[in-house]
């Protein structure tokens, strides 16, 4: 396809933009990442930019060897794997049906879904409300309250309804019902959609923090956010183990720096594997109506 030359110099400006704007978003990460490989003395000094100086893994041996960290890793990564997968199955099984124009219903609900989405509940009545069910110093509560999320499911009612009706009634001919459908037909033939909100789902569990601030006092069931909270605002809690700081190659800033890139390590993993259903998923949700 011929390109003009003012569109040449268009993209070859996104593209450096885009390659800029890369590069600064990367810096902050890249000094965090240095911090934690270098040695108390480097840091002590201000020595360490983007490259570690007097490179040790002394502080990832001390994160490394914390059962604490690895109990809260833990926790937080069973939350985000189970509250993924029932997020993924209550959102098909709602927009599914949604995604038919035979649902008298659809519209009613519609418009709730909506709502529901524009108009976010008062912290102090949903606090109560979470509370009231059960949930207050509940583990269930890293899960629970995240299973459905308004705009996820419109995503993927506005995917569902891509589906040619032809397919769905040669299945209905040969005897499938409407969940045999959505499970062996539809949902296969959903993975863009599906590897799309998977992330969004797993992102927020894994990331969340005002949940568990708010409903979980039991240390026992700190998920992965609120210990590295406890490592950065309490040295006490960091150095915790630690016989003599005059013998160790690290400080609480290296160990705060580690424990940081312990934390999002997962999620940088994870993404990789999702990136090529990432666009099409979210345009083909979004855009078709």
């Amino acid at each position: 396809m011929f390109e003009s030359r003012g569109e040449k110099v268009f993209v070859t400006a996104i593209t450096v933009s885009l390659i800029l704007l890369s590069i600064i978003a990367l810096i902050p990460l890249l000094s965090v990442i240095s911090t934690s490989l270098s040695s108390k003395s480097a840091v002590d000094m201000n020595l360490v930019t983007i490259w570690p100086k007097q490179f040790t893994l002394d502080s990832w041996g001390n994160i490394i060897d914390r059962p604490d960290l690895w109990k809260s890793f833990f926790l937080t990564l069973g939350s985000t794997v189970i509250g993924t997968l029932l997020a993924l199955l209550m959102t098909a099984l709602l927009a599914y049906p949604l995604s038919k124009p035979e649902f008298r219903w659809g519209p009613v609900i519609m418009i709730g879904i909506v709502i529901a989405m524009i108009f976010k509940a008062p912290i102090v009545p949903y606090f109560l409300t979470v509370r009231g069910i059960g949930l207050y110093n509940n583990p269930l509560v890293l899960i629970v309250p995240h299973i459905l999320n308004p705009f996820n499911l419109i995503i993927m009612r506005t995917f569902f309804k891509q589906f040619s009706k032809e397919l769905e009634e040669a299945a209905f001919l040969e005897g499938s019902g409407y969940f045999r459908m959505l499970f062996q037909f539809v949902l296969p033939l959903s993975k863009a959609v599906l590897a799309t909100l998977a992330l969004f789902y797993g992102v927020v569990l894994w990331n969340q923090f005002q949940h568990p601030l708010l409903f979980l006092q039991d240390p026992n069931w700190f998920p992965l956010q609120i210990k590295i909270r406890q490592f950065i605002t309490d040295d006490n809690v960091i150095m915790a183990g630690a016989a003599s700081t005059v013998d160790l190659n690290y400080n609480e800033r290296t160990l705060r720096a580690a424990t940081v890139i312990f934390a999002i390590i997962p999620i940088i993993l994870v993404y990789p594997f999702l990136q090529k259903y990432f666009v099409k998923g979210a345009m083909i949700g979004s855009v078709k109506g």
